[in-house]
């Protein structure tokens, strides 16, 4: 047991698609297999005590770049897992509130996707003990971009300050990000990740695979985390 947990772990699970090419496979399974990893990720963190665990299962470029067959697939695949959470229970069971950030759904103008993400939503609202967020379709360069022709756009006379455009975030009700988690073996950042909440975070990159991350690793990760001294620019 970690003698330190972080508050709020953030996960760029990263090689399902290199795994599947490993395998011999095509993409989609990759995502299939990488789905599976994330009950148990899930159960690791609420019984360590995260209070918030956010996850990025794609990417804007992931859903505009990619083909459209893989592309359908990541949607229903998603669809499959909200239907799977809602109808067993699991959602109530975790007592976390359960939230979707990003254009994913807009995007792919898929409105079952978007039903089902609202219903599970709702149904979660008034849970506060943990928090577990999944951004799909999002990107934080946009992000910050949309939050200054926000701010732009109403024609306000406050100075742009550090809270006036967080407060206009998609990600604004998310705290700081204590600990970010990168599997896949390759260690950048993308997109501008949650980049408002990870300047004070520590990092951790692993060889290994999305679909081959489970909670042992997830544990181990948090063991290194305990043993780092926390300075937050000191």
């Amino acid at each position: 047991m970690p003698n330190r947990i972080p508050a709020h772990v953030a996960i760029i699970m990263d090689g399902n698609r290199r795994w599947a090419k490993k395998k011999g496979l095509p993409p989609y399974e990759g995502h299939r297999e990488g789905a599976k990893r994330m009950d148990g990720v899930a159960e690791a963190a609420r019984e360590l005590g995260v209070t918030y665990l956010t996850v990025w299962a794609a990417s804007v470029d992931n859903l505009t770049k990619r083909t459209k067959i893989e592309v359908d697939f990541l949607a229903s695949l998603f669809e499959q897992e909200l239907e799977r959470m809602i109808s067993s229970g699991t959602l109530q069971k975790n007592e976390a509130r359960f939230r979707v950030i990003g254009k994913g759904a807009e995007m792919l103008g898929n409105k079952d996707l978007s039903d089902l993400i609202r219903r599970a939503e709702d149904e979660t609202k008034h849970f506060e003990k943990r928090n577990f967020t999944i951004l799909f379709g999002y990107d934080g360069k946009m992000e910050m971009r949309d939050a200054i022709d926000a701010i732009r756009k109403e024609n306000s006379d406050s100075p742009l300050s550090y809270e006036n455009v967080k407060k206009r975030l998609s990600t604004a009700e998310l705290p700081p990000v204590d600990f970010v988690i990168r599997t896949g073996g390759e260690p950048h950042w993308s997109a501008g990740f949650l980049m408002w909440h990870t300047t004070d975070s520590q990092f951790y990159f692993t060889e290994i695979l999305w679909p081959e991350f489970g909670r042992e690793a997830f544990e181990k990760a948090l063991e290194d985390y305990s043993t780092r001294e926390q300075r937050r620019g000191k």
